[in-house]
């Protein structure tokens, strides 16, 4: 499962809403993919519909959509948002990384 912060919620809320897509019927599409400087990167985009093999889940009021390969990177992950000094976005607390890059948008397990 992943969970969603409750400052996450606000922030996907608003930006879904300035992007077209509504809370209450789209998603939240999870995933990782290869790159970044610890091998792996963190993607987070909005999506309208779910695919066959898809895992969904809902946290805090947020459908999210993960891929089958994503999900066994993000199991127990907390969706987040930093708005602080070491930069403005949304933060994967992923208890799997075993080591993270400094702007924490790539992880290695």
């Amino acid at each position: 499962m992943i969970k969603v912060s409750e400052i996450a919620k606000k922030k996907v809320m608003e930006l879904m809403t300035e992007d077209g897509y509504s809370l209450a019927t789209d998603y939240v599409r999870v995933g990782v993919k290869s790159g970044g400087c610890s091998g792996l990167s963190y993607d987070l985009k909005f999506d309208k519909e779910q695919q066959e093999e898809d895992k969904v889940f809902e946290d805090n009021g947020v459908k999210i959509i993960v891929d089958k390969k994503s999900f066994l990177y993000l199991i127990g992950t907390t969706l987040d948002y930093s708005g602080g000094l070491n930069g403005v976005g949304f933060v994967f607390n992923n208890p799997n990384a075993n080591r993270t890059c400094g702007c924490g948008e790539s992880f290695s397990l």
